[in-house]
C-alpha cells in the first residue's frame, strides 16, 4: 500500500469541487473542529494516561468522520473517503479545511450553494 499524499494546493482545488452542497458545508463546519478537539483529547489522554479523555476523544472522532461521510453523500461528486490514507485524512482535517475556511472558499461555496 503506497502513500498518495497530494500537494496541499491541489488538495484544496479538489476539495472545493466536492464541498458545494449547503448541508455538507454546514456539517464540515461542525465536524472538522470536532475532529480536531477529539484528536487533542485522545492525545492528551494518552500522554496523561487517562482513559476518559481517550474514550471521549474516540467517540468524537467517530462522530466527526460520520458527519463528514454523510455530508459527502449529498454531493454530486463524492469525495474519495473510502480510499484515503491516514495522512490524507489528517491533512484534510488539520490543513485543507482550515485553509478552505481562511481563504474564503467556504464562504464563496456557501454563497453559490445549491440544495
Amino acid at each position: 500500500m503506497g502513500l498518495r499524499l497530494q500537494h496541499p494546493s491541489r488538495a484544496t482545488a479538489d476539495y472545493a469541487a466536492t464541498h458545494r452542497h449547503p448541508t455538507n458545508l454546514l456539517l464540515h463546519l461542525i465536524a472538522v473542529p470536532l475532529f480536531i478537539v477529539a484528536s487533542l483529547l485522545v492525545l492528551g489522554g494518552l500522554l496523561g494516561s487517562s482513559l476518559l479523555p481517550v474514550v471521549l476523544g474516540a467517540i468524537g472522532l467517530v462522530a466527526a468522520l460520520t458527519l463528514q461521510r454523510q455530508g459527502h453523500k449529498l454531493e454530486e461528486q463524492e469525495a474519495a473517503t473510502d480510499q484515503e490514507c491516514l495522512q490524507e485524512l489528517l491533512l484534510e482535517q488539520f490543513v485543507t479545511f482550515p485553509r478552505f475556511i481562511l481563504s474564503g472558499a467556504w464562504w464563496r461555496a456557501w454563497r453559490r450553494r445549491r440544495g
